[in-house]
Order: C-alpha cells, then structure tokens, then sequence
C-alpha cells in the first residue's frame, strides 16, 4: 500500500514538473515569476494560480464592461501579492467594478430603511436584526455592531447604510461610514489629516468600516491605523460596524503579514478587538450589481 502511495506522489511530482516547464514557454508568465520574485521551486507550486492570473487578466484587456466579464469572480481579477516573501492571491475589483461601487457608495449614502427591498428571504435575518437594533439603540448605552461577511454585492453596505443613515435623521446619532481600503490610500497620500481622521474614525458614535480585508495589509495599516481605531472605540464603547468578503477566521489570516507566532498574534488581537464590539452574521445572496 505505501509503495502505491509513493509511486502517486512522484506522477504527482512529474505532472507538476511538466506543468511549470510547459508554463515556461509563456513570456508573460516567466515575467510574472520574474516580478513576484520567486524561485523556480515556489514558482513550481503554483502554476496553476499564475495561469489563472494571466487568463484573467487576458479576458480584461478587450472588455468593455462586467456584462462582459468572464472571470470566475464578476468584475474581478485575481492578483497574486507578496508579503513578507509569502504570495498570497486575492480577487480585487477591475476599473469597471470600481466605477459600479463608486456610484453604489454614492447612492449609500442617501438610502433609508424604507428602501430596503424586503423581498429577498436570505436577507430577512439581518433586516430583522437590524430593526431590534434601531428600537433598542439607545447613545448612552453599549450597542454591539455588527461584523456582516459574505458574497461579494449581496447587499452588505447598502443594508447597513440604510440603518445608520435611519439613526442618524431620527435620533440625532453622528455616523461614519469609509470605505476602508479608501481611508488608508487617503491618509498615505495625505498624511497631514492623520491626526484628524483618526479622531473622527475613535470618536464618531457609530462608524462602519466597509470592505475591510480587501485592502493591501501593512503592518503600518493593521496596527498603526486599524489597531488604534478599534483599541478606542472598544475601551470607550463606541458602536462599530464591519462589511467583508471574508469570514472571521479569513480575516485572521488576511491580517497575519508573515507565518510567525509574533505576527499572528497581532493579527489574533484584531480579531478579538473585532469580536469584542460586534455580532457576527453571514449574508449570501445574488449579486446585486449585476
């Protein structure tokens, strides 16, 4: 019986090998290899992931739009990063997607709940959680948010805009919803405003932080800015509201720059500064933005 196992394991080995020679006659995935840094034996690895990339990127260079899109994620493109000599492939948006979520944001921030469509049944937990919310807040007590992940465009951001703009005109309540791979672009480009978002970000009554686990980790982002937010808002209990692609246990090794035990347990104290001020719920729905 190992002797079958061992002789799976080296026709293993030789596909793998074949694959990644074969990938090598491809000038743009040498270059590919070339720009991530790797050696052939990493390479080797994932030659299939590269691949992927490079197909995905060849289907946006004629597109003319996301009804167009033949990628595997609608309107994104996977793109391998390295971080600290580890290469991790995330789906980021393409400049079409880019534009649909701009002009989503935009309408966000003016929608109520009474424009909420109440028909789709895999949303009614969260809209019922979202009414017991509204009835019940009160400023002067501790309110846990809510952490709500799921698939990308099932309506996260556009369901809990509508309930922090609902508390906003009717009791009086300040809110701030960012996009947060946004606010650390902004704040890398104009560092002279720091000091006043953060205080903003800490301070606000309600703030939501849109999109988190999308953006590029940095151990500036994740301790510096995203640490200190949720550190104060925790120890002053401030409301606080997170959207994501990820789960929690994605977002944990989304946030764990490099695989040691001092970075994992930064990541591992976001995650439990996260837990500590929200509700965790799932919502898996159709994509609205198709």
């Amino acid at each position: 019986m190992p002797l079958v196992s061992e002789m799976e394991l080296k026709s293993n080995k030789t596909s793998l090998e074949n694959s990644y020679k074969e990938a090598c006659g491809d000038k743009d995935f040498v270059s590919l290899v070339k720009s991530l840094e790797l050696d052939s034996k990493s390479a080797m690895k994932m030659t299939s992931k590269l691949q992927e990339t490079l197909e995905e990127k060849s289907h946006c260079k004629n597109c003319k739009g996301t009804f167009m899109c033949k990628n595997s994620y609608n309107g994104h493109v996977l793109i391998p990063t390295k971080k600290e000599n580890r290469i991790y492939f995330t789906y980021m948006p393409c400049k079409y997607e880019q534009q649909i979520l701009e002009k989503t944001r935009q309408n966000e921030r003016k929608v109520r709940m009474k424009d909420i469509d109440t028909k789709d049944k895999k949303q009614l937990s969260v809209i019922k959680w979202m009414d017991s919310f509204y009835e019940e807040y009160d400023l002067t007590k501790n309110s846990k948010g809510l952490y709500l992940h799921g698939s990308f465009g099932s309506g996260k951001t556009y369901l809990l805009s509508a309930l922090l703009n609902e508390l906003e005109f009717n009791k009086n309540v300040s809110i701030e919803i960012v996009y947060f791979p946004e606010v650390l672009r902004s704040i890398k480009e104009d560092f002279d405003t720091f000091g006043y978002k953060m205080q903003r970000f800490m301070h606000v009554d309600i703030l939501l932080l849109d999109d988190i686990g999308a953006e590029k980790v940095t151990e500036w982002g994740r301790d510096e800015v995203l640490g200190t937010i949720l550190q104060t808002r925790m120890e002053q209990n401030k409301t606080t509201f997170f959207t994501s692609n990820l789960t929690i246990k994605e977002l944990e090794n989304n946030l764990a720059l490099a695989n040691n035990s001092v970075d994992k347990v930064k990541a591992r104290r976001i995650i439990e500064r996260i837990k500590q001020l929200t509700m965790d719920m799932e919502l898996i729905s159709e994509n609205r933005r198709d």
